[in-house]
């Protein structure tokens, strides 16, 4: 069976009209010292017949600790990556900000073969970066939602070339 993940991918325009993306550093001990191919669209799995935009507000909330901006989602379509799981992905324009990261934790034996179990968020930062940079930082199964995003935006008209 296929997995299906679902994730929320937030853009906006900077005043010379580049896109940024909002993306979030995985958590956990094997991520603390990674900065490449270490970030993410917030996202999670759900269960089959599911709505997955439901599914990608909820793990936005849980990763972020704040509700999904209320604008207008766009379905950029259904991402295969690497593993074999299958990622949906929703964009929005938006001006977000948050106060403070407030990420959900999941619970880890650390060090491994310890038998001291630890709790780490899922998410550790998440911020603001130009697709330059998000190209550097994202996993790579998730480099195919910046091709899509882009291909939107010249679609639409927002961006040119």
């Amino acid at each position: 069976m296929v997995v299906q993940s679902a994730g929320i991918l937030l853009y906006r325009l900077t005043d010379a009209g580049e896109p940024e993306v909002w993306i979030a550093h995985m958590g956990g001990p094997f991520w603390a010292r990674k900065q490449d191919a270490a970030w993410s669209i917030p996202k999670g799995e759900y269960e089959p017949g599911s709505d997955p935009f439901v599914a990608a507000q909820r793990e936005f909330e849980e990763e972020i600790g704040v509700p999904t901006p209320n604008v207008e989602y766009a379905n950029l379509g259904e991402f295969r990556q690497p593993s074999g799981k299958v990622v949906t992905v929703f964009a929005a324009e938006t001006e977000f900000a948050i106060d403070r990261l407030a990420s959900n934790t999941f619970t880890l034996e650390w060090p491994k073969g310890s038998g001291v179990m630890r709790e780490f968020p899922e998410v550790d930062d998440a911020r603001w970066v130009g697709l330059a940079d998000a190209r550097v930082k994202l996993v790579r199964g998730q480099l195919v939602v910046l091709d899509a995003l882009m291909d939107s935006l010249r679609a639409r008209g927002v961006l040119s070339g």
